[in-house]
């Protein structure tokens, strides 16, 4: 990263706002070397004159070719920032559209521009609209889409660009996916420079999520939602101007049948010092009306929650109350290791919710220090109470190690609703860990919540699973120090993904048995991954949770893969994963982006 005066004065200004703990830890993601730089990355990737071309020339064989009305709400806009937007509209490959202005500016400057523009070009496609007053974004977009024919809507700033190639892959995903209503791309920022524009930023996105989106307005630009669903929103409100585009998302969101996700940098944000892109502060208030957006999302789908902001401006937490006191099964498989399943127990007795019980399943332990822990834990009877009168009793697996098979057995001896699947060395660090778990594993979409763990030096073991990284699956962001929060803050935000490890993660009991727990044939590895996906496939989510921490001491008792038995049968436990779940291994997990690499646990881009 480039050492400039106004990256220092930045600087000085994100010092003064977040302090100095969030400062270094900000400064150590920026000096981080890019594994691809991005902007070679763009002009590798981009789509170059001949494919345009052909992009032109296979249009005409959509079945589908909807007409689309591109908004802009113009305000004062600088003459080169407006007439490089008109350009990036006529420069489509996809020739079946319009451009909508609604100008809110005193005076006929940005007229007088439009109509030379249009007058030199011949265009006839561009509509202009001069506003009396200035109704605000929201307002000024509203009077846009009044202009707007489209069967579709797209959205688009006045100072910024569209990809020449950007309604040609919406249109090619309305065909591929029919039943889409809402479309979003990836999208970077450009900064004008001496050499041009430069590319920098991107924000390759997954496909939907609807945490993240509860966390951020990941989904911002590019954005093309169906008339219908805009007519039946009513457009944009302006009582939330500075959060419009996160309300309407939001609400549009809530009726569309099916949002879709083009994968490729559509949109380019321009960054300048007022604009948001560059400057987070000079809209403070945009970030009180993205919270208020939120609350009203909460209300409308019927869901409690309580909205804070984060420390970083445009993230957000929702925390789930809890319905009733549902009891809770802690599901803990132990071998021996007699001090490391004590110092579990004893995290999990600092927890703030009370209605639980353990369940610990002894699996072969032969040495005397584990079966002294037990009778003081149990008494000779198996089963005991702790001080907080939550009942823990010991259960007895007498076969060999089989994780699935363990657990299994442990959910038959279970009471509770609720099933937490807990690794005995695991220590929980968030004293409320069980009903920040149960706020969102109630919630009836939710199949699945996992935590973030981290090893014993304070750095990441497991921020999410993604399928596909190493042939199988990963664990996300191992080794970030804990306080960094990764690319676009994604390991502090709670958000989807197809798996989190069952090292710490909660389940509602009923769906554990109607999926038949863990599969058996899965002794020791990949176990969780498939369970996540089994659970996904039933059409529930899986989400991780940044707001349950716990270290995570990994395996002590399992021992290291380094016999030909184990080798053997951690290959054929790969084999199983690859035949059960070929398609997501060979089209993508949708949780992330295809852009980037999968020999990197980080989101860094493929080559």
């Amino acid at each position: 990263m480039k050492i400039t005066p106004y990256r220092i004065k930045k600087g000085i200004r994100y010092f003064r706002h977040y302090g100095p703990k969030a400062f270094l830890n900000r400064l150590r993601d920026k000096m981080e070397p890019e594994d691809v730089p991005y902007g070679p990355w763009f002009e590798k990737y981009r789509a170059g004159s001949e494919e345009l071309i052909k992009q032109a020339k296979r249009e005409g064989g959509f079945s589908y070719r909807p007409f689309i009305s591109v908004v802009v709400p113009c305000y004062q806009t600088k003459e080169t920032y407006l007439t490089e937007m008109m350009d990036s509209v006529r420069a489509q490959s996809y020739s079946n559209w319009q451009l909508c202005l609604a100008d809110a500016t005193p005076g006929n400057e940005v007229k007088g521009v439009v109509e030379t523009y249009c007058q030199m070009h011949q265009e006839s496609r561009i509509c202009y609209r001069h506003l009396e007053e200035n109704k605000g974004i929201a307002g000024n977009t509203n009077a846009g889409i009044a202009l707007a024919q489209g069967e579709w809507i797209g959205f688009l700033d006045h100072d910024d660009l569209l990809a020449p190639e950007a309604l040609y892959e919406m249109v090619r995903l309305m065909n591929r996916e029919p039943k889409c209503e809402l479309i979003y791309s990836d999208e970077d920022q450009v900064e004008q420079t001496r050499t041009g524009l430069t590319h920098q930023k991107p924000h390759f996105k997954p496909d939907f999520s609807p945490d993240l989106l509860r966390s951020n307005n990941y989904i911002t630009h590019f954005l093309c939602v169906k008339r219908d669903i805009v007519d039946r929103v009513g457009g944009m409100r302006e009582e939330f101007d500075g959060a419009q585009d996160y309300d309407f998302i939001l609400r549009c969101t809530e009726l569309a049948k099916h949002v879709g996700h083009v994968p490729r940098i559509l949109y380019h944000w321009r960054v300048h010092s007022n604009s948001t892109a560059d400057n987070p502060l000079s809209k403070t208030y945009a970030y009180d009306a993205g919270k208020h957006a939120l609350e009203e999302h909460l209300k409308r789908t019927g869901q409690p929650g309580e909205v804070s902001q984060l420390l970083h401006f445009g993230y957000y937490r929702v925390k789930y109350p809890v319905a009733g006191t549902p009891l809770v099964s802690i599901l803990i498989p132990n071998k021996d290791q007699a001090d490391t399943l004590r110092r579990c127990i004893e995290s999990v007795k600092k927890s703030t919710w009370q209605n639980y019980e353990i369940i610990i399943i002894e699996n072969n332990s032969s040495e005397p220090e584990t079966f002294a822990y037990y009778r003081e834990l149990c008494g000779e009877d198996g089963e005991g109470v702790l001080p907080g009168g939550q009942t823990v009793k010991v259960v007895v697996w007498e076969e060999g190690f089989n994780y699935s098979a363990i657990n299994n057995f442990g959910a038959s001896h279970a009471r509770g609703e609720y099933l937490v699947l807990l690794n005995n060395d695991i220590e929980i660090i968030t004293e409320g860990w069980l009903e920040e778990m149960l706020g969102n594993c109630q919630r009836p979409e939710v199949g699945i919540v996992g935590a973030r763990l981290y090893y014993p030096d304070n750095t990441y073991q497991h921020a999410g699973i993604v399928v596909g990284i190493d042939g199988i699956a990963a664990n996300m962001f191992p080794g970030l120090r804990r306080g960094q929060e990764g690319y676009y803050h994604k390991a502090a935000l709670q958000l989807n993904y197809s798996a989190v490890t069952a090292a710490c993660l909660m389940t509602p009991r009923d769906l554990y048995e109607k999926i038949h727990g863990l599969e058996e044939g899965l002794a020791v590895a990949f176990n969780d991954l498939d369970f996540c996906l089994r659970v996904r496939a039933e059409g529930y989510l899986v989400v991780y949770d940044p707001y349950v921490e716990a270290y995570h001491y990994e395996s002590k008792s399992r021992g290291k893969e380094d016999t030909k038995e184990k080798v053997r049968r951690f290959g054929e436990e790969m084999d199983f994963i690859r035949t059960r779940w070929i398609d997501i291994l060979k089209h993508g997990d949708p949780y992330y982006n295809p852009n980037f690499s999968l020999k990197k646990c980080n989101y860094s881009l493929k080559p």
